[in-house]
């Protein structure tokens, strides 16, 4: 079973988490912002991953530690779960639509970390999480995964359909690219490794 634990703890954050990389979509989140403890809820749902994560974190002065160092452990919880990445399929791609949006999550299991991140999104809060907190968290979770990481805005105009499937289409772009694929022997890269 590919599973992992982490736990992070600064002068700003405490988080402690576990991930089941083959799981059946079971989340346990308590981060003190509910929207975002719903996103990481429609990510664990839609990637078909277990996720328990706690943080609690410096919110009297906003969202930004919380939700980036997050991302950090979402990151080191999936490179651990991912070990040496053998029989993976590597790449991973979703189209997801929400109502009008339409969002396009594409991502290579590559080792090289990079966020190509276009989301305009209107609204500067969606309940008590700020919109452009989005971009952290993804740009965090690329970091430490080791992920290229492509995030696109194809159509829509509602800020809380756009954010909500970006995090659907995270889940299901990451659940394709972890698949281990009995054809693959090593890793899928003409290098014999991916770093």
């Amino acid at each position: 079973m590919r599973e992992a634990a982490v736990t992070r703890k600064t002068a700003e954050t405490d988080i402690a988490a576990t991930l089941i990389l083959d799981g059946q979509g079971q989340a346990t989140i308590a981060t003190g912002i509910g929207f975002f403890d719903h996103m990481l809820t429609l990510f664990t749902k839609h990637g078909l991953c277990d996720l328990s994560l706690k943080a609690k974190g410096d919110l009297e002065v906003d969202g930004h530690h919380t939700v980036e160092d997050v991302g950090i452990v979402l990151g080191q919880l999936l490179k651990d779960c991912l070990g040496d990445k053998q029989g993976i399929r590597r790449y991973g791609t979703a189209y997801v639509p929400m109502d009008e949006a339409l969002v396009l999550v594409s991502l290579d299991i590559s080792g090289r970390p990079y966020l190509a991140y276009d989301l305009p999104v209107q609204a500067e809060q969606i309940g008590s999480f700020a919109t452009e907190l989005t971009e952290e968290f993804f740009r965090a979770v690329a970091a430490h995964a080791g992920l290229t990481l492509h995030i696109r805005l194809l159509a829509g105009t509602n800020s809380h359909h756009i954010v909500e499937a970006v995090f659907k289409a995270f889940g299901r772009a990451i659940d394709e690219a972890t698949r281990q694929d009995a054809r693959i022997q090593g890793v899928l890269s003409t290098k014999g490794m991916l770093e």
